[in-house]
């Protein structure tokens, strides 16, 4: 692939996309052995949407490059997926976490059968169990969304003296390495109260093709950063490498979020796209961190207190209305373009 001249960086860009396809058909799997709505889209679908991402930090920091790019990757990644890759899915088809039950018909007839009756009773019992799994992925959902929040907030803190050192790094990755940790024993206490074997058969094998599409991600980000990293003029070049690299790995977030949102499944579309906000911020953060002393781009604080007032507008929607609508979707497509003129004009 690399011998292939002006088409090797298509045929890596390929193959990005390729793993990423892979690692969203076995998270179909995993989804049915205990990994299900939120969970799902808050414990593995992160790893698998962003390592692009966690890669990308690694490659960075064994060789040394700027850790401006790595802030700027990190931020392209989170506030695209924040504002434009959860605006858009709200616009076309609207993302209802709380969906409005469907009215049941009450025209009673005189010579309603028992069985009629007794499937009605059961319609009602299971649509009250609908009901209270609806809600308990809000409150999840609610509790995602306030560590995109704290995380945020931790980064900002840490990053207004304009640089993340060593030891600001350890309290990110701790940070992180903390809130996985809760979501695994969530998992398995839902698995014991629902009475669910821990781990499948299918497990290694899902892993094993994970592992296979992580390392082809790997491959392909490599190959990639060093390609644009010897351009020196143009959009496409070292210049735009965080912001490249950021759009090129919101490309599997954006497919997760327009698949789930056909499928009508919102609170996945929700959960994914603030699920993989953790992974760049603060894992990726961190991890750079720990190799070389990350000096802040320009437009920090900008990316900071947009992704911030993003968080809050989604936190508010959500506990208030239980849902994102259409014109909060415009807003924050609104956002996104004012993120872009700061970033990438000044």
């Amino acid at each position: 692939m690399a011998g292939r001249g002006a088409w090797s960086p298509w045929l890596f860009l390929m193959l990005f996309l390729a793993a990423s396809f892979l690692m969203i058909w076995r998270l179909e799997a995993m989804s049915a052995g205990g990994f299900e709505g939120t969970v799902l889209g808050t414990l593995v679908m992160p790893y698998c949407s962003g390592m692009g991402n966690l890669i990308f930090a690694f490659i960075l920091g064994q060789t040394g490059r700027p850790g401006a790019d790595v802030m700027t990757n990190s931020l392209v990644n989170n506030v695209t997926n924040m504002t434009l890759v959860l605006g858009l899915p709200a616009i076309i088809w609207g993302i209802n976490v709380l969906p409005k039950p469907k009215s049941a018909n009450k025209k009673k007839k005189a010579d309603v059968k028992l069985k009629a009756v007794t499937k009605a009773e059961a319609k009602v019992k299971n649509g009250s169990k609908a009901g209270k799994a609806h809600e308990l992925n809000r409150l999840s959902l609610l509790l995602t969304l306030m560590a995109v929040l704290f995380f945020t907030g931790a980064v900002w803190a840490l990053g207004r003296k304009g640089t993340l050192n060593f030891n600001d790094g350890l309290v990110l990755v701790g940070l992180f390495l903390f809130w996985q940790c809760f979501h695994v024993f969530e998992v398995l206490k839902s698995n014991v109260r629902q009475g669910k074997s821990h781990f499948s058969l299918m497990l290694p094998v899902n892993l094993a093709l994970l592992a296979v599409g992580a390392y082809a991600i790997y491959v392909s980000t490599d190959w990639l950063v060093g390609w644009v990293s010897h351009v020196k003029t143009g959009f496409i070049s070292v210049k735009y490498l965080g912001w490249l690299s950021g759009w090129l790995m919101v490309l599997p977030n954006a497919l997760l979020a327009f698949y789930y949102g056909w499928r009508k499944q919102p609170e996945v579309v929700y959960a994914s796209q603030v699920g993989d906000a953790h992974i760049s911020i603060p894992l990726c953060l961190g991890i750079y961190a720990l190799y070389h002393t990350m000096v802040m781009p320009a437009f920090f604080q900008t990316g900071m207190f947009l992704l911030l007032g993003a968080t809050v507008l989604h936190m508010v929607f959500v506990a208030v209305f239980g849902r994102l609508p259409r014109a909060a979707g415009i807003t924050l497509l609104i956002a996104y373009g004012y993120f872009l003129k700061k970033g990438l004009l000044g």
